[in-house]
């Protein structure tokens, strides 16, 4: 029953893709001009939508692309991409500012060979910052963005004292930006100092203005699929998904056998790693070695003590979280907070279920007090000739579950894997001494 519905699983991951796919929206059978959605954050799973975009554009023979912008910036080295991305299309890129370029955005419109921009849009404030903690870059990074930011303005005839005062917050410019703050063009200044190329109140508009409103139009926008994998690596997003897979991993400890909790642990981690692997943040070197980590976890568990197959799969497995990430401060982050989350949440449902006694059957909750004279509270020898499971290893001591119930135990001495039947022989005390029943045979 499981395998079959492993595999229907399966199935619908492999045929999702295709039933989500949306083909781009034409107004004539031969289209000349692509449309390219530049909405919100510039990200991994918005380049994928972009080469698909040109990838399609390139196969229609379209004469030229524009960029329908409205993005507050995103990651730097996608957008470096996408102006590689780009610059292998053999007609002009148009960029349509409606209502905001800011930050990557900007950089990605100075590539453009013309910049309209819609009435009370902006553009600017590039300044470069880490991910995650919102500080800015170090010199060094610093000077390598605005460099870049001026190579383009110069390459398009541009001002680059424009695009390095929308880097550095230091630079002036006379009755347009004071020292300290950051440039941001509007759609009015930008036309009057040169760095658009007119101000248009729509994109039919902005096509009559670069003549090509005679021109078919194609309107692309990402499908389903890649908005969803845009949604699964956003960082909030990520680290609730983490610490659920965390949470669901420590409620299947706690359980006998192979359940739902650990179902929908495999699930939260297939979301994690699926989304960041299917937007191009990772690669399947993650993937292979998460899995490598938990190979080595499931052998530890089988190994008496706690040795370097433990330490190594723990290694191995937030390793591949943090090289899964978008950056490896980003991903760092990411686990410190979904360990966090989901230690507290563990905590208080295991709080919960204690205080409800749903705990009993899965967890030995008797304690030893001295008004008790420092024993169980529960009489044992009722367990002497009964037979049970070993939920762990007994190295020598572990938990055996008996009739439903689990108990402290330790062995005759000698190491008892998981899963294994074993024989209640006595008891002494509080002290349950099990032996296997292979040895009872023999």
């Amino acid at each position: 029953m499981f395998k079959r519905a492993f595999l229907l699983v399966l199935l619908c991951l492999l045929f999702v893709p295709v039933l989500l796919y949306t083909p781009a929206e034409t107004t004539d059978s031969s289209p000349d001009v692509f449309v390219i959605a530049v909405k919100g954050e510039i990200g991994p799973s918005w380049l994928l939508y972009l080469e698909r975009s040109l990838a399609e554009a390139e196969l229609a023979g379209a004469q030229a692309i524009v960029l329908d912008m409205d993005t507050p910036g995103g990651f730097v080295d996608t957008a470096l991409l996408a102006r590689e991305y780009l610059g292998q299309f053999d007609g002009p890129v148009y960029a349509y500012v409606n209502p905001r370029a800011l930050s990557a955005g900007a950089y990605l419109a100075l590539t453009a060979d013309q910049i309209y921009m819609a009435p009370g849009s902006t553009i600017g404030a590039a300044e470069p910052r880490l991910a995650g903690s919102g500080e800015v870059t170090d010199e060094k990074f610093l000077s390598s963005w605005e460099a870049e930011m001026r190579g383009v303005a110069e390459l398009r005839d541009r001002d680059p004292r424009l695009a390095s005062a929308m880097v550095r917050r230091e630079i002036e410019i006379e009755d347009l930006v004071e020292a300290g703050k950051l440039l941001t063009l509007t759609a009015k200044e930008g036309e009057n100092f040169g760095f658009s190329d007119g101000t248009a109140e729509s994109l039919p508009v902005m096509l009559e203005l670069a003549g090509i409103s005679g021109s078919p139009v194609i309107r692309t926008t990402p499908t389903p699929w890649e908005q969803l994998g845009g949604w699964l690596i956003n960082p909030m997003v990520a680290t609730a998904i983490l610490s659920l897979a965390f949470l669901f991993l420590f409620v299947e400890i706690l359980t006998a056998g192979f359940g739902v909790a650990g179902l929908l642990s495999i699930l939260c981690f297939g979301l994690y790693f699926g989304g960041h692997l299917f937007s191009g943040v990772s690669g399947w070197p993650a993937v292979f070695l998460f899995l490598f980590g938990v190979v080595l976890i499931l052998v530890e568990a089988f190994m008496p003590g706690f040795g370097i197959f433990g330490i190594g799969g723990l290694v191995a497995v937030s390793a591949s979280i943090v090289l899964s990430a978008a950056t490896a401060v980003e991903g760092l982050r990411i686990l410190i907070y979904s360990f966090f989350l989901s230690a507290i949440f563990s905590y208080f449902a295991f709080r919960y279920f204690h205080r409800r006694g749903m705990l009993r059957r899965f967890i030995l909750l008797d304690q030893a007090t001295r008004e008790e004279g420092y024993s169980t509270g529960a009489m044992m020898g009722h367990l002497v000739d009964k037979e049970g499971i070993t939920i762990t290893p007994l190295r020598p001591s572990g938990i055996v579950e008996v009739e439903h119930t689990r108990y402290d135990v330790v062995s005759e001495g000698s190491f008892v894997p998981a899963g294994v039947r074993v024989k209640v022989v006595r008891v002494e005390g509080s002290r349950v001494v099990v032996r296997t029943l292979t040895q009872e045979s023999e």
